[in-house]
């Protein structure tokens, strides 16, 4: 990590989601759609017919050598895992932690999670992109906006390395299925959105001033040591000077 600040490492392992329990929304109030509707939702999402989706997951499922395999059900919908690797540059804010290395708010603390922390999330083939950064928040107690963050695919082909940003909803699990369980033919990484993309009216005013104090702590903790080295090649000049005037 780049400053003192504590990260999340201690919960660091693999965290699983539910399609049924952390993606689907519970029946509200509204008026329910007609089987008209729901079917034509249904073909929105299905790039492969219910045939095609069937061989392609017994190919998958042979392939898999974690375990991590997929399962259609008779509605024509499949759940299965995905990987999604964490490369967030900037800290993020969480709700309800406390550290002694922390840089706290009140409530919120300011961390920077662990380069490369990795993430399985069990999902539908009906989740997009936008529900999959979501579960990713919410599991940990990330109270920062959806919004500051995309998910990429990273492709490797011979000696290159491919890096894509998904559009909100497109579907996670489907470019999981087509491309195999091969982590070098795809993989998922969750980064904040270039400086350019930036949303900046995301933030809120104290999310804006807790990035300041910490840019503020890491610019004093640079200036500090490099006033120690200085001090060091000083000193060691001081030494080698006053050997040469005074010599043994």
């Amino acid at each position: 990590m780049s400053s003192g600040y504590s990260s999340l490492e201690e919960d660091s392992e693999e965290f699983y989601f539910t399609a049924r329990t952390s993606f689907f929304k519970k029946p509200s109030g509204r008026a329910v759609r007609g089987q008209h509707d729901i079917e034509k939702e249904k073909d929105s999402l299905s790039y492969l017919s219910k045939e095609e989706t069937k061989d392609k997951i017994q190919l998958y499922n042979a392939a898999v050598t974690d375990k991590l395999k997929m399962t259609l059900n008779s509605s024509g919908i499949y759940t299965g895992f995905i990987k999604v690797q964490m490369e967030l540059r900037r800290p993020i804010t969480v709700r309800g932690r406390a550290h002694s290395h922390a840089h706290s708010n009140g409530n919120e603390t300011a961390f920077y999670l662990p380069k490369g922390s990795l993430n399985i999330l069990h999902i539908s083939s009906t989740n997009t992109v936008r529900e999959v950064i979501e579960a990713l928040l919410k599991k940990f107690l990330i109270a920062d906006n959806p919004a500051k963050f995309a998910l990429y695919k990273r492709c490797q082909k011979e000696d290159q390395v491919y890096m894509c940003k998904l559009s909100d909803r497109e579907h996670p699990l489907y470019l999981r299925l087509v491309a195999g369980p091969s982590l070098e033919a795809l993989s998922f990484v969750l980064r904040e959105h270039e400086t350019g993309d930036v949303m900046w009216e995301a933030f809120t005013l104290p999310e804006l001033q807790n990035f300041l104090r910490i840019l503020d702590k890491e610019e004093d903790e640079q200036l500090q040591s490099l006033k120690r080295r200085y001090t060091s090649y000083r000193a060691k000049l001081e030494e080698a000077l006053s050997g040469v005037h005074n010599p043994g």
